[in-house]
């Protein structure tokens, strides 16, 4: 599985744009289950189960990546742009990346330090302050590589590194979407809708029409969550740690998870010897907070991969993680689906 989630973390899938991430993502499932594509982009895959329940079940995990969309170019053939999610403007400085379809390279550039004042020194620059440097000497020249309304995704590399962690760009999620596709791949308990949606990081816009057709009974959804098990954090928002398992959430800033299902589950993990964690913050939100609101109403769970430096070239899991992660999924499905 860390072989697929290197090739899907490394292609460029900033929210409305994720034509690659879906290709690749079909290409793993094609013959493994019935798939269609939405008007809007989703891939909807029915995969079934040993056994046909009463209950409609979802999986969902998004194929978009955090990122950056052009929004002007300038007389001096530096790219004004605008970040797609949310991403902190710290994390950009001097970044590397890659520019619409033709994967142009470009620089985050912003005045040099020997040039600014104290008081901009002591202040962190915005976003609309900053530019994007891709060599162009004027903007006839910038035009002819770039349009306005390309994306640009954060440069990266595939690094393993210490005991069993790896870092990568667009963890957030395409490592959820990694362990949909191993779900797809072998046994599960009760037939399943597995979606694989577009647009989360700027609205989750994809869920919303990918639960209107799936029409689920339960749905999860399969993500990332922040891990703040970092120095100089207090005990109480340190939200999740790596190496300790798959994070169930009974609230995030967007959704409030169905306790009965979040009891159930973490007594099952219990039960089978899983690893995993509550979420011990209301932090954060994923599409949860869209299929919630599907058709008459939806019981949802949240089932996340803790993560560190979310939303950032460098996202950082543990491998420990992902094996619990897809047992606590398998134990999830035959829960949802009575068992």
């Amino acid at each position: 599985m860390l072989e697929l989630i290197k090739e899907l973390s490394l292609l460029d899938g900033v929210s409305g744009d994720e034509g690659a991430v879906r290709e690749r993502i079909i290409k793993e499932i094609d013959g493994k289950c019935e798939w269609s594509v939405d008007p809007l982009g989703n891939i909807i895959a029915l995969k079934k189960g040993k056994r046909a329940t009463d209950k409609k079940i979802q999986l969902s995990a998004h194929m978009d990546e955090v990122g950056f969309i052009i929004t002007h170019i300038g007389e001096d053939g530096l790219l004004r742009f605008a970040p797609v999610g949310g991403i902190d403007v710290r994390v950009t400085l001097g970044k590397r990346l890659r520019i619409g379809r033709k994967r142009l390279c470009g620089v985050v550039g912003l005045k040099p330090i020997h040039l600014v004042s104290e008081e901009e020194f002591n202040t962190p620059p915005k976003m609309d302050e900053l530019y994007i440097d891709i060599g162009a000497k004027d903007r006839e020249e910038a035009a002819g590589l770039v349009e306005v309304g390309e994306r640009a995704a954060f440069e990266s590399e595939f690094i393993e590194f210490g005991e069993g962690f790896f870092k990568c760009k667009a963890l957030d999620d395409r490592a959820g979407c990694a362990l949909l596709i191993e779900l797809i791949k072998g046994e599960i308990e009760y037939d399943t809708a597995f979606t694989f949606t577009v647009q989360e990081e700027n609205g989750c816009f994809g869920a919303m029409t990918a639960g209107y057709t799936v029409a689920p009974d339960v749905a999860i959804a399969v993500e990332t969550t922040t891990a703040a098990d970092l120095p100089d954090t207090p005990e109480h928002k340190k939200v999740c740690r790596l190496g300790q398992g798959p994070v169930v959430s009974f609230m995030d800033r967007g959704t409030v998870y169905n306790m009965e299902l979040y009891r159930a589950l973490l007594a099952r993990a219990r039960q089978e010897g899983i690893a995993c964690q509550p979420k011990t913050g209301v932090y954060g939100g994923n599409e949860a907070q869209s299929l919630i609101s599907s058709k008459a109403g939806v019981k949802v769970l949240a089932v996340s991969l803790p993560c560190r430096y979310l939303h950032s070239p460098s996202c950082v899991l543990q491998k420990s993680d992902l094996c619990e992660t897809l047992r606590l999924l398998r134990a999830a499905i035959a829960l949802a689906g009575g068992q």
